[in-house]
């Protein structure tokens, strides 16, 4: 695997963060704000979600090709779906996995979603952030390889844009490893630069601009944070959350999961991105003790080839 270690780590915050996120689900609302204020760790185990397991196509078709083959990986998502569909899929990716796994044409089904518009969902980012771990040498491949990936699931310019975003964000982590972090502002203007014209684009420049000061709660008024479970009410706020804690993968966690929203999403597109520059040094034991297991080949350190 080309650029092991970031990507590895990409991998494996992403899965804590979705993991993670997705444990407090099942806090009553009435107790999870308290909860949360005084940052009681959910009881294991911690099961990651569709988040986590198309995340671990992607990588495996990533380590095997060396880049994106669109026919073959769409059959991938669809092959992993059958095998364990129970993974939290949303409504449409239940649709178009299970039409690829029949045989359908991809291109045809995914372009079909939703009146011919496609899904402009955010599953096409939750997944992408080792991608831009992998190919972090060269921000237009970046952002050409996310946007191949996302289209074999997500037909709606958003979802692509917002895939881009995050992989871009991967790769500038990536690229920060052992210098200081860049600003909040700094980063998510670089990659709302890197963008068309598009609502996640906005929604980054409006991220950029938001003062320090900004409170969590308000940031996810303004940007949202998943509700929509949209490309633009998703990853302006996982960014946000990820540029302003890109030295700590746990403290990264605890803000982003403070959003509420889509909770395993969010915390799964930061963390996969912090995770990116800190790999995991950081994170308590007992956390990655509670997370579910990955394979092996995910859950080790290759060695890296060229």
């Amino acid at each position: 695997m080309r650029a092991a270690d970031p990507v590895l780590d990409s991998l494996q915050g992403l899965a804590l963060g979705d993991a993670f996120g997705d444990r407090w689900f099942s806090v009553p609302v009435d107790e999870a704000p308290s909860a949360l204020a005084a940052r009681l760790v959910r009881p294991a185990p911690w099961h990651w979600t569709d988040d986590t397991a198309m995340t671990l196509v992607l990588v495996r078709h990533l380590t095997a090709r060396g880049e994106v083959h669109q026919d073959a990986l769409a059959q991938e998502f669809a092959a992993e779906y059958a095998r364990e569909y129970g993974r939290k899929y949303g409504p449409s990716m239940h649709r178009v996995l299970r039409g690829i796994g029949a045989g359908g044409d991809w291109r045809a089904i995914t372009s079909g979603q939703f009146e011919g518009q496609g899904s402009y969902g955010n599953g096409a980012a939750m997944r992408v952030a080792p991608l831009g771990a992998w190919f972090a040498n060269d921000l237009d491949e970046v952002a050409r390889q996310a946007e191949l990936q996302a289209l074999t699931t997500h037909f709606h310019p958003e979802a692509v844009i917002g895939a881009v975003a995050v992989a871009l964000a991967a790769a500038l982590a990536v690229r920060s490893r052992g210098e200081s972090a860049p600003g909040r502002a700094e980063l998510l203007t670089e990659i709302a630069g890197r963008l068309p014209v598009s609502d996640v684009r906005s929604g980054l420049r409006i991220a950029a601009r938001l003062p320090e000061h900004t409170s969590i709660r308000q940031a996810a008024t303004v940007l949202g944070s998943g509700v929509l479970i949209s490309a633009p009410d998703t990853v302006p706020f996982a960014l946000w959350s990820a540029a302003g804690h890109l030295d700590s993968l746990p403290e990264a966690l605890w803000h982003t999961l403070e959003g509420w929203g889509d909770k395993d999403t969010t915390c799964a597109i930061a963390a996969g991105v912090v995770a990116a520059r800190t790999g995991l040094t950081e994170v308590p034991p007992a956390w990655l003790a509670a997370r579910e297991e990955l394979p092996d080949w995910a859950a080790g350190t290759a060695a890296s080839a060229e």
